[in-house]
Formats: structure tokens, sequence, C-alpha cells
């Protein structure tokens, strides 16, 4: 499995990387002994086998993981987006507001020189 230092989802696809071209040597290397003019080692193509197989699940289980936490990602979670806009939008209302107040005011001050 990974170490605890390997935190980054870059660092755990290679190791899966590595993985994966380990599993292809393991194949290799059975196929040569099945291909052996003198027979098959039945410990060796067992052994082979099994680290196959065992590598096989360790990839299967990073990549789930790492399928199911980009899944989860949320690039906006803890951005501060949100707030801000709504903020810059009330600032835009108390601007129009107060052209608004500013014309009225101006409105008020021509009817009270008039009079």
């Amino acid at each position: 499995m990974d170490s605890p230092t390997q935190n980054t989802s870059l660092q755990r696809l290679q190791n899966v990387e590595k993985r994966v071209v380990r599993v292809l040597e393991l194949a290799s290397s059975v196929m040569d002994e099945l291909a052996s003019p003198t027979g098959p080692k039945k410990d060796i193509v067992n052994n082979h086998c099994r680290e196959f197989m065992q590598l096989i699940k360790d990839i299967q289980m990073t990549l789930r993981d790492e399928i199911k936490s980009a899944c989860e990602y949320r690039p906006f979670e803890k951005c501060d987006y949100g707030p801000r806009i709504s903020n810059e939008i009330c600032c835009k209302k108390i601007e129009y507001i107060l052209s608004q107040l500013d014309g009225m005011q101006s409105t008020i001050e021509e009817h009270q020189g008039a009079v």
C-alpha cells in the first residue's frame, strides 16, 4: 500500500504506474516460465501469480480511491466567490439607491426653489 508520505494524487498515480509495470513484468515472467522447454516450475508460477493478483487488487483499490476523491473535489468549496459577489451586488444596489436619493434631493430642491 502507499506510504503515509505519499499524500498527493499525482504521487499515488505514479505509484500505480510503477505497479502496472511490475504487473506486466510478472505476466511476462509467467509466460516465459510456461514456455520453458523443461516445463514450468509450479512454485515460480504460483508466486508470480500471487504477486500479480495482489498488485492488481492494490491498483484497483488505489484507482477507485482516486476516482472517488476526484468526484468529491469541490473547487470552490473554500472560495469566497459567493460572499464576494454578494457583497459586490449589495454595493451596486447601494450605489443605485444613493443615485436615486440624490435625484429625489435635487427634485425637492427644485420644487422648494420654485415655491
